[in-house]
């Protein structure tokens, strides 16, 4: 079964703008840019964040789909200008150039690059696509690209709204700095973290996390870490068991895991779940009247690739963002000489950043299933299959 909610990205780091086109929304759904711009504003915050962050400052301009304020049932175009393109306007220009020109020349030169940057999609980019220029690689594999993501997980997030799904991230790990979650109350985690520079819901490890970040920045060097994302009040029976590509924890997991930096997924005990036993791993179940409950997750929300009806809880691991002041050696493509590798402005952490991020692609994939499972081609519609259930 194919997606129901569907988009297209498009744009690069330093051109012109970020673009999405959503796809599968139907009519009378409340879509508010202020709502958008909200989150936009979240993934550019945190701690050790680089000065790219006070040039863009993010907002979105919905361009169609959505009239006095709700969805028509149309598809909805998102933009996102990039102000830094006012810096890039030769270097990223769209039309022909004239190669001859000198000084036309040495302003591309400037942005061009060939030396590689390990960890980045810099080499394999080049041979898959046969590019000369390394920037070509650059502009579209940079994580500046999650920016429209986010957006379109803010539409997706006030769709489930509607039905009472809501969730939120935090940060839980800043390089070898984490905090000890003893607290189960995820309105108090989630209300903590957002007062957080680091999206930690705990005082005391944040200020760790800061100085750990500070070290790192000193030293020019890069810290990476890992966030939890929870969504809650979730239908039983989101995803399937019938195939192996519509299971739902199979989708999370993706889609988290195809966010730039992220090495590791996690689902409720995630790789704990290695040193417990049956009896301690798996949630019993309990009854009260015809109410249905657990005291525990250690399954994330998720059995047989399908919600259970708690809480889905995903965790990612960030590595150490690769772009660093002190560059590690590489070749240069030029000449295929050893040297240094070429540095772009970048942040020293980028975790609850990702955390955003991250927040936003699950939100992407529960809105798909939670259509598909009570879809139509109206709010009403849907709220009327919906109660059904």
């Amino acid at each position: 079964m194919g997606s129901v909610f569907r988009f297209l990205t498009s744009g690069e780091s330093h051109g012109k703008s970020l673009n999405a086109i959503i796809e599968g929304i139907p009519a009378g759904f409340k879509i508010s840019e202020e709502e958008i711009n909200k989150d936009l504003k979240r993934r550019q915050g945190g701690y050790g964040r680089g000065l790219r962050m006070s040039i863009e400052q993010d907002t979105v301009e919905i361009k169609s789909g959505v009239r006095f304020g709700k969805t028509t049932g149309a598809p909805i175009c998102l933009e996102i200008k990039n102000k830094d393109f006012e810096n890039w306007k030769l270097p990223m220009c769209n039309s022909e150039v004239d190669f001859n020109d000198v000084e036309v020349l040495r302003k591309i030169a400037e942005k061009s690059f060939t030396k590689v940057r390990p960890g980045h999609a810099d080499y394999a980019g080049s041979v898959k696509y046969n590019l000369e220029d390394l920037r070509d690689v650059l502009e579209r594999s940079s994580a500046r690209k999650t920016a429209i993501e986010v957006a379109v997980g803010s539409v997706a997030k006030q769709i489930l709204k509607e039905f009472g799904i809501t969730g939120f991230s935090h940060v839980i790990q800043i390089g070898d700095v984490k905090v000890d979650i003893k607290e189960d109350n995820y309105t108090l985690i989630k209300e903590c973290s957002e007062k957080s520079e680091l999206r930690c819901f705990d005082k005391y490890t944040t200020e760790k996390m800061k100085d750990a970040i500070d070290d790192a920045k000193q030293r020019g060097d890069t810290l990476g870490g890992k966030f939890e994302v929870i969504f809650g009040n979730l239908p039983v029976g989101l995803g399937s068991y019938v195939h192996w590509d519509r299971k739902l924890d199979g989708l999370l997991a993706q889609a988290v895991m195809s966010i730039p930096a992220i090495k590791a997924v996690e689902i409720g005990a995630g790789v704990e779940a290695a040193t417990l036993s049956g009896s301690k791993m798996h949630d019993e179940i309990f009854v009260e009247g015809k109410q249905i409950y657990r005291k525990t997750n250690n399954a994330g929300g998720l059995e047989g690739g399908m919600t259970n009806g708690e809480s889905i809880v995903i965790k990612g691991t960030m590595k150490a963002i690769p772009t660093m002041r002190t560059p590690l050696s590489t070749v240069d493509l030029l000449d295929y000489s050893q040297t240094q590798a070429h540095f772009e402005r970048s942040d020293t952490c980028a975790v609850p950043a990702c955390a955003v991020v991250a927040e936003s692609r699950v939100a992407i994939v529960l809105v798909d299933e939670f259509l598909k499972k009570f879809g139509g081609d109206s709010l009403k519609e849907i709220k009327h299959n919906y109660e059904r259930k």
